[in-house]
């Protein structure tokens, strides 16, 4: 094939058999875990088999993947507790008098969330239920609303507890306390970019995001400060405490983790929302997120090592190395792969297949960061749930939108929070020190 050596020529069929079962619809753990049985018969015979479960097992023996279930576990408990619902009225309560202060109070309790549940789904469910019909009362423009909602709900992937900055720790072979540390400023960063779209869109065009008249938020004031409060310590208290941790050295992720599921359940105690088919309910939740990721790493896996086997990287290094762009022209064409991709797949397929294929190259031969390289990543992997036609965002927003909000209104609202996510990852790469400086900061 193309003059590659055989055992070569075995990896590109590898990999384009497995494309190939994607795009014809079947799940990704199967056909990675298929393509890989299959190719490392034919490459390896038998002995094969005797290497795949030591390998196996030795992924499943990380310790730090432990942190994935109990994070998940504080999200999902955190999600039945109501938080997000408190969070929502009171903060469109406070900001309501301002243009486009809905927008913005789900962006502002977009970032809480992230911070203390960091599931997507949940967030933009949450959010689109609670916030949607407000602004569509309120008269906002249905674009402005839904790629508000859905881009809110996806920096959950970005700010720590983020499961796929945990994942990408794993893949990248690097510290998940670095990679929480750097980060929580460009999270801070999209947040800071939604909400100067949202103050310039609203004054600019202020019929897209009215403001709620003086007179109705007369009565909430005389109790504002106390709602609030009620409203936002707990999620504070439980982000200063697992996050907080982490920042300063005191636990590890996974111990964090630990403490993040108590303190959610504790929460739901707390909030009267406890009852044992509540506990039920999150559990079997937990269970079937960590499931699907678990299962998908066992079938990475089993790809990687087959195609690393038939000397795949190889290849890919080759191919890298050739092309005529210098360093940031490489990391520029294995970003705009990546980004690319989240068009047509999810985060979790892009995480494991193709980001330990490209990454190598880009640390061993071109000399980037690991942790600032798996950030960029990040960053970009949180491009996939918005990006039309299969945006898991788009999907949950959908599925809780009323009638009059159309697909098309939901596809269309998220472009410009596209294009910002995308200065947003620029702005990562022409300024590193947005994820150095903090780690300097809490390793010094």
């Amino acid at each position: 094939m193309f003059g590659l050596p055989w055992d070569q020529t075995l990896g590109a069929l590898m990999f384009l058999g497995m494309i190939g079962f994607l795009f014809f619809g079947f799940p990704v753990a199967f056909s990675l875990t298929f393509t890989g049985l299959l190719f490392g018969l034919v490459g390896f015979g038998l002995p094969f088999f005797n290497l795949l479960p030591l390998r196996i097992w030795g992924t499943m023996q990380n310790f730090t993947l432990v942190a994935v279930p109990l994070f998940v576990f504080m999200g999902v408990a955190l999600e039945k507790s109501g938080l997000a619902e408190e969070l929502l009225d009171t903060m469109a309560l406070v900001l309501g008098w301002l243009r486009g202060g809905i927008a913005i109070s789900v962006v502002l309790v977009g970032a809480i969330l992230a911070a203390s549940t960091g599931i997507v789904g949940a967030s933009v469910i949450t959010m689109g239920l609670v916030s949607l019909p407000t602004m569509i009362r309120r008269r906002y423009h249905k674009q402005l609303i839904t790629g508000t909602i859905c881009a809110s709900g996806t920096l959950g992937q970005i700010i720590p507890p983020s499961i796929i900055l945990i994942l990408l720790g794993d893949i990248m072979g690097v510290s998940v306390g670095d990679l929480y540390i750097g980060a929580f400023v460009p999270g801070l960063v999209l947040v800071g970019l939604y909400l100067v779209y949202l103050v310039v869109i609203a004054n600019l065009k202020p019929e897209l995001a009215p403001p709620i008249p003086r007179e109705e938020l007369a009565e909430f004031r005389a109790d504002a400060v106390r709602r609030v409060a009620i409203a936002l310590l707990p999620a504070l208290v439980l982000i200063v405490g697992v996050l907080g941790s982490i920042f300063m050295g005191f636990a590890s992720p996974t111990e964090a983790a630990g403490v993040g599921a108590a303190g959610g359940l504790m929460l739901t105690i707390a909030k009267r929302r406890f009852s044992f088919k509540m506990l039920l309910d999150v559990m079997r939740t937990t269970t079937r997120i960590t499931s699907l990721a678990f299962i998908i790493l066992v079938g990475a896996n089993t790809f990687g090592l087959v195609f690393r086997g038939l000397n795949g990287d190889h290849l890919v290094t080759s191919l890298l190395l050739n092309l005529p762009f210098g360093p940031y022209g490489v990391l520029a064409t294995v970003m705009g792969v990546i980004f690319f991709l989240g068009f047509f797949i999810d985060f979790l397929e892009i995480a494991f297949i193709h980001v330990p294929i490209f990454t190598p190259v880009l640390v061993q031969h071109f000399g980037f960061e690991a942790v600032w390289l798996s950030i960029l990543i990040a960053v970009n992997l949180q491009t996939s749930f918005l990006s039309p036609p299969f945006g898991f965002a788009l999907f949950y927003l959908r599925g809780v939108a009323p009638p009059e909000i159309t697909t098309g209104d939901i596809y269309r609202g998220v472009i410009p929070f596209l294009v910002l996510q995308l200065i947003g990852l620029a702005l990562v790469i022409m300024f590193p020190d947005l994820v150095f400086a903090p780690i300097r900061f809490f390793r010094s």
